[in-house]
């Protein structure tokens, strides 16, 4: 298809309908709408303030058209809202700023990881946010400007940006407190009880950490890219606040890279322990054969078809070939347990 074709590749949710809910606010004013209509919206875009508008469903793409429509958006951009599946990454519009995250959690039961495909929109005194679903991590940002605290009501459109980034960073935080948590249990597993269980639960980590880092990797370039100041919509104030969030997503980075090293090892540790495993059990069946090595031979040379053996009509050759057997059983025993073998 060619360049700018609207084509939804994410999960098919035509019975969620698209919702749109806006924040205007300033220092003294604040104004919330829930499911507002697109013409409503460029009434306080006009206005003097800071204007959020989150836009909740991006599964049909002839409303995304009409949401490019009215903000003058570029088909570019709208195509990477509709490509879930795309990684993160920031596009600079001259006008505005286009950034693409992943809204990352952990499902407690089974312990799959939830993706999210969140883009912002960043112009002058105005941010706009996609999502795919209901739900989301801006939750305390939302509070923070209803109730006026810190400085988000001070500050510009750049601040909420900052904001909204901030916040979806720190959630990779929690991410990862849940993959500690199963890699110390794994690593207790792997050392006291190596079954093929655990070997999956490590397999599955893996690839989770995997896309995870996939996922964290590039925002550190994203919020670096911001840093160095080459978009004039970003001020030197919030690029200070910018700092903290680079700082942040450089330590995420450092802990799946840990986590991954750690189950490697702890991919190794179980390798080891299974051969360890097999090599005790193979240990105690080679001690068992080399004991009847002995006894096979006297069995098998009195067990011979000769009519002369002069030991066959001995009365006493039965207890002595037992005595014998166990003479040799025990003394193969006690010279393996002098040399440790047992």
């Amino acid at each position: 298809m060619s360049p700018g074709s609207l084509v939804y590749t994410g999960d098919k949710h035509a019975h969620e309908p698209v919702t749109i809910t806006l924040i205007d606010y300033s220092a003294g004013h604040l104004a919330e709408e829930t499911d507002i209509s697109l013409e409503a919206c460029e009434a306080y875009i006009r206005a003097h303030s800071v204007t959020w508008i989150n836009i909740t469903g991006v599964h049909n793409p002839e409303i995304i058209e009409r949401i490019g429509r009215a903000f003058h958006l570029h088909p570019l951009l709208l195509e990477d809202v509709l490509n879930t599946g795309g990684r993160p990454k920031i596009d600079d519009y001259e006008d505005y700023l286009f950034i693409v995250l992943k809204m990352i959690d952990r499902e407690e039961s089974t312990g799959a990881i939830e993706h999210e495909h969140v883009c912002l929109i960043v112009r002058e005194g105005l941010v706009i946010s996609f999502q795919e679903h209901e739900g989301d991590v801006f939750g305390p940002v939302r509070q923070r400007i209803r109730k006026g605290k810190g400085r988000i009501r001070k500050a510009g459109a750049d601040y909420l940006a900052y904001a909204l980034m901030d916040m979806i960073v720190d959630h990779y935080f929690l991410v990862l407190e849940g993959f500690g948590e199963e890699i110390d249990t794994i690593q207790d597993a792997v050392l006291s009880n190596p079954e093929p269980l655990v070997l999956d639960k490590v397999h599955s980590l893996r690839r989770q950490l995997i896309y995870l880092r996939k996922s964290v990797w590039p925002v550190r370039e994203i919020v670096a890219s911001l840093l160095r100041g080459e978009s004039t919509l970003i001020s030197r104030e919030t690029q200070l606040y910018l700092r903290d969030v680079y700082d942040h997503t450089v330590q995420v980075v450092e802990t799946v890279e840990m986590f991954r090293e750690i189950l490697s090892s702890a991919l190794d540790i179980y390798l080891s322990s299974v051969n360890n495993r097999m090599s005790e059990v193979m240990k105690v069946l080679t001690v068992i054969a080399t004991i009847f090595i002995p006894l096979t031979f006297i069995a098998g040379v009195y067990g011979m078809n000769f009519e002369y053996m002069p030991e066959l009509e001995w009365r006493y050759a039965y207890p002595v070939i037992w005595g014998i057997f166990t003479l040799a059983a025990g003394g193969m025993m006690a010279w393996f347990r002098y040399r440790r073998w047992l």
